[in-house]
């Protein structure tokens, strides 16, 4: 029997809320308001209030004090022009802070350059105010157009954003600066004025591929003018998504070429280890590198919290924690109470809705008009609800928001005094980038870890060096996965034919994988180039957000109103028929899921459960690339074959999480070729730990488990990118085998950072189980919350064992 562990997708990431009652720091009358959002209480003085009755104190498991920090001003360079500065003055701005005037002299140079600084340290003039002086130079050309520039964001939201701030700073330059936003949201009779007027368009990688890039021709004014391009928050840019924009990058490198264009990059990214490196990567140009941070920083207090254990009892007896879910409602209902301007940023869409939810219904007790100012941010909403919560936002009329990441890259918001992350963020980048967001203008802030009950949230809120005393992790991407590469090729080919001269802007493994579009038909070599052979666009064989396909529309049964869109890759788990569906405080039922349209048909509709899937996947070995010997142990990475089945659903009581019933699926089987680490064991280690065969099993299962809650601390994934399996006896090991591999075609490169930083991770995953104080094994240390065997066996003491001894031999270096 194989026991699996799933990514992205495979099942809501929430566990079932335990429901206490609140307890407000600061007690209010019915008709009492909060403060006005003006008053900004110390960071302190919220925390104490937040830790006020009950045993809210005894969560707290360390205290991390950021002092303030004074800024270091520098000159302008003088090749910017004096109106900008003039603007720049007009906007508040007496001098740049130093890596902002560095940042403008490099690029004023004609060097692509990264600026990798805090939140809130002004990334964004630094790149601007040498953009806005090229503008200004080109509108003086005979043309009117000259110098044009392009601004990629990894979010519609943070584009619409950006281009607010560029047209107040440059309203003082008149028509010299024209910028625009394109993408899927702008009219089609304003797409036409963006590609003859503008010369600064503001859009996202996902347009640049499939409607900028395919239609060239269109664009060749803007293209053969582009001087710079600018990509914000570049951290993004990882894995299979960060993979895919490299090659959307090359392909805008070679169609600029051929208009004579040679854009210069500009990126601003959260702090990051070695961004020069990545940013090189990702655009396939040198990059230089900004990471001293001039900028001031208001003192940052920030907690860490553990939720208590409840009464109740989950799989197989384990102790329940309560949620971090419910927790982070019950503070956010405090912190707005209180009248302190919070945003609670969670992992999953589900999870954005249920803490508004639940702090919506807790402040109507306190006063009937509170529950309006929280609402939920995620993705997947319609563009006018998105536009509707972000002005909101920015007006103060909102005091508290449940969000996922769409808003930690999307809206630059300004005047927050707490945030909460709900579960850690996956990466130490993200988790400063989210509580960067409060006390943004210069003030003090707060910001809360609460933890999940996972391996790797309890490891951290117990081991707080992990956090504050370590660098942020480097970004993983590889443009070369030949899944990646390979449909970039033939967009490449629609859009210019392919010549040999192209071959090393994409990469080594290029020539190969052309003879095999050429075998399949897709290239048709002529002479000496490579064309595209076929009616359809080239642009729409692949989603460059690793998708696996279109995504799935969610309507409304009885209306046929499209409530959002659910990616393509979760539909089987989380819109299957009979799912629980939460859209903007509402309830849904999913009565149909149609996968040949990619529709699910839902119901308003009040069940008191919620729903979690369960699976079956096998692996199979397709290579192994490398190997290492740990004594008689091996330790591989290669690729694999993942074949999936989301086989049932459970129907869960939403307060106690107890289990009402399973219902069956039948849903086709999913195949995944992807990279994969994996180690074996043998007969004689697993007689020296000490592990009988009857304890075999669970052993497997609980390290598995572990391993991959541990392995975001080493690599920039988080759980849901990554799934895992093991197996007692592999048929093509013929050992007992435990895999984690990347949760996309052609892999991410998460496996292969796994692989070469095993010793450490595999020796963090034992101590995390052994720092454990349950007896059997809970969500804490070995249990998962996406299991697909209801994490059924498990063995943490057998586990502990098998992977002391797995260590044992483990190289110092491995």
């Amino acid at each position: 029997m194989a026991f699996n562990h799933l990514p992205a997708g495979a099942h809501d990431a929430l566990t079932p809320l335990s429901v206490t009652p609140v307890t407000h720091s600061v007690p209010m009358a019915n008709d009492q308001l909060p403060p006005e959002a003006g008053v900004h209480p110390a960071p302190r003085t919220v925390l104490d209030r937040l830790t006020t009755g009950a045993d809210r104190a005894a969560r707290i498991t360390h205290t991390e004090h950021l002092p303030p920090r004074p800024g270091r001003h520098a000159p302008w360079p003088e090749k910017i022009r004096p109106e900008v500065v003039e603007a720049v003055r007009a906007a508040g701005i007496e001098r740049p802070w130093a890596h902002q005037a560095l940042t403008a002299e490099h690029a004023l140079r004609g060097e692509s350059v990264v600026v990798a600084t805090g939140t809130a340290s002004g990334k964004s003039l630094a790149y601007l105010a040498p953009v806005l002086s090229a503008l200004l130079d080109g509108s003086e050309a005979p043309n009117g157009r000259g110098a044009t520039a392009l601004y990629l964001a990894p979010t519609k939201a943070l584009a619409a954003d950006q281009r607010r701030a560029v047209k107040a700073l440059a309203e003082p330059l008149g028509k010299g600066v024209r910028p625009a936003v394109y993408d899927g949201d702008t009219p089609v009779e304003e797409r036409e004025w963006v590609r003859q007027y503008a010369n600064y368009a503001l859009t996202n990688p996902d347009m640049l591929h499939r409607s900028i890039l395919p239609a060239h021709p269109k664009w060749s004014s803007f293209l053969r003018a582009l001087r710079y391009v600018v990509i914000d928050e570049c951290h993004t840019y990882r894995g299979v998504f960060g993979s895919h924009v490299a090659q959307v990058l090359r392909r805008l490198r070679r169609v600029c070429a051929r208009y004579g264009a040679d854009p210069v990059f500009l990126l601003a990214s959260a702090t990051s280890s070695d961004p020069a490196t990545a940013a090189g990567r990702l655009t396939g140009v040198p990059v230089v590198e900004i990471t001293d941070d001039a900028s001031p920083r208001g003192e940052l207090v920030f907690a860490l919290w553990e939720p208590p254990l409840t009464e109740l009892h989950g799989e197989r007896g384990a102790p329940v924690r309560r949620t971090a879910t419910a927790e982070s409602a019950e503070l956010l209902t405090d912190l707005v109470v209180q009248g302190v301007r919070t945003v609670a940023f969670v992992r999953s869409r589900r999870g954005a809705e249920l803490i508004a939810l639940i702090a919506q219904e807790r402040l109507a007790a306190v006063n009937r008009s509170l529950p309006g100012r929280v609402a939920a941010y995620r993705g997947g909403y319609l563009p006018e609800e998105r536009r509707s919560i972000e002005r909101a936002l920015h007006s103060g009329e909102l005091l508290g928001l449940s969000a996922t990441t769409a808003l930690e890259l999307g809206v630059d918001v300004a005047g927050l005094d707490a945030v909460l992350l709900t579960g850690y963020p996956g990466t130490r980048a993200s988790l400063w980038q989210q509580a960067g967001r409060a006390g943004r203008t210069g003030r003090g802030a707060l910001a809360v870890l609460i933890a999940r009950d996972d391996p790797l949230d309890t490891y951290l809120v117990h081991h707080p060096e992990a956090l504050f005393r370590q660098p942020v992790e480097s970004t993983v991407l590889d443009p070369d996965n030949p899944y990646v590469l390979a449909p970039h090729l033939c967009a490449a080919a629609a859009e210019l034919p392919l010549t040999e001269a192209d071959l090393s802007l994409f990469g080594p493994e290029t020539p190969g994988l052309l003879a095999q579009l050429e075998a399949r038909k897709l290239l048709r070599r002529r002479g000496a180039a490579w064309h595209w052979t076929r009616r359809e666009r080239a642009a729409d064989l692949t989603d460059i957000r690793g998708g696996g396909g279109r995504p799935v529309q969610v309507v409304e049964e009885g209306t046929g109103r499209l409530l959002g869109t659910v990616d393509a890759g979760a539909a089987h788990t989380s819109v299957h028929e009979g799912a629980v569906h939460l859209h903007q405080g509402r309830t849904y039922l999913v009565r149909r899921l149609d996968l040949e349209d990619s529709v699910a048909l839902v119901e308003q509709a009040d069940p008191p459960y919620s729903t979690t899937a369960r699976d079956t996947t096998a692996v199979s070995i397709l290579e192994t690339s490398a190997e290492i010997p740990w004594g008689e142990a091996r330790l591989c990475f290669g690729s694999v074959e993942v074949t999936n089945q989301v086989v049932s659903f459970l129907r869960r009581r939403l307060i106690t999480g107890e289990v009402l019933g399973e219902s069956k699926l039948d849903l086709p089987p999913r195949t995944l070729r992807t990279r994969a680490v994996w180690w074996t064991v043998t007969e004689d280690q697993l007689e020296e730990a000490r592990i009988a065969p009857e304890a075999l099993g669970g052993a497997l299962h609980a390290a598995e488990h572990a391993s991959i809650g541990m392995l975001p601390l080493f690599a920039t994934c988080d759980r849901w990118d990554i799934g895992g399996v093991s197996v007692p006896l592999h048929p093509d090991t013929l050992l007992p085998t435990v895999f984690v591999y990347d949760g996309h075609p052609g892999g991410a490169g998460f496996a292969e950072r796994a692989f070469h930083t095993a010793a450490g991770w595999l020796t963090a995953t034992r101590e995390a189980i052994a720092a454990c104080e349950c007896d059997t094994g809970c969500p804490s240390c070995v249990q998962s919350p996406k299991c697909g065997n209801g994490n059924d066996p498990l063995d943490k003491r057998a586990a502990i064992r098998l992977l002391a001894r797995l260590l044992k031999d483990a190289p110092k270096d491995g």
